[in-house]
């Protein structure tokens, strides 16, 4: 008999969600990494570059803080070499068990998510690799722009599936 259950994606069995002008989709839970400490971007990507996660996407998550994402899970030897690396500059956490990431793109993507935030989505604004903390409704989810009309949102596992629903929901009124 197993002593724990067999570990199962949040939102398994949720297909994509197309229709003119939007796509909604679950990513795949590879990993995410919240860095803290007194580091800059451009710092911080050098030192990714030697831990060999050059090709992780690198995101602000508040002052001083940063997530590192990518769609591969990573093995504890590999988070143990960034934590390493980084020693007295900042420390890394993983968070890929307890996030989920979802992508919204389309040309109505932008108004979608304007019905849940009151972030400025204006690619002047909030152009192709911002990010931002913020609210979708009552759930604190990151929100990142990923390319034009396409945004990605990381939400805590908890929420992935009414936040899923949510945006199924506004989709199909567009």
């Amino acid at each position: 008999m197993r002593d724990r259950p067999e570990h199962r994606p949040a939102l398994a069995g949720k297909a994509v969600f197309e229709r003119p002008g939007i796509r909604l989709e679950i990513l795949p839970e590879g990993h995410l990494l919240h860095v803290m400490g007194s580091i800059d971007a451009e710092s911080l990507a050098g030192y990714l570059s030697a831990a060999d996660l050059a090709q992780s996407s690198l995101r602000s998550a508040g002052f001083r803080q940063w997530f590192v994402v990518g769609d591969n899970k990573l093995a504890p030897v590999r988070i143990a070499a960034l934590s390493s690396i980084l020693q007295g500059k900042a420390f890394v956490s993983d968070q890929s068990h307890g996030r989920v990431r979802i992508a919204l793109s389309g040309p109505h993507a932008a108004e979608i998510l304007a019905k849940g935030t009151a972030v400025d989505l204006d690619p002047s604004v909030f152009p192709e690799g911002r990010s931002v903390v913020t609210l979708f409704g009552h759930v604190s989810l990151h929100l990142t722009c990923t390319g034009l009309e396409r945004f990605e949102l990381t939400v805590l596992r908890s929420y992935a599936e009414h936040l899923h629903e949510e945006l199924e929901h506004l989709a199909a009124a567009i």
